[in-house]
């Protein structure tokens, strides 16, 4: 599903690979993030929280705890702007919130 998706994107060489690196890292990690995810954000059931909030949020968790290339704030921010463009109203709001919850375990 990945492979189709990007071969309409147009991506580059290196873009492609970070993208299928972002992807299988998270599908990887993806019952450890939504511990994560269960665990900042204890009033939302994951079942609950609109896909695309919940894929943003296992998104930046992955990028905060697990692939340490991205500055804290820069994977915040980043997740924040794709929670203002795909979420609902509250969602940046709500992404920033766990997020910033999550980043107290980061000890880079």
């Amino acid at each position: 599903m990945v492979s189709n998706l990007l071969a309409d994107a147009g991506l580059s060489e290196e873009n492609d690979a970070f993208v299928r690196e972002m992807v299988s890292g998270v599908m990887q990690n993806k019952p450890e993030l939504d511990e994560h995810i269960k665990r900042f954000a204890p009033a939302w059931p994951i079942d609950q929280i609109s896909a695309v909030d919940r894929n943003i949020l296992r998104l930046a968790i992955f990028e905060l705890l697990i692939d340490n290339r991205v500055p804290v704030k820069v994977a915040i921010n980043e997740a924040v702007e794709l929670a203002k463009g795909f979420g609902s109203d509250n969602s940046s709001r709500f992404v920033n919130g766990v997020l910033g919850s999550v980043s107290t375990l980061v000890t880079r």
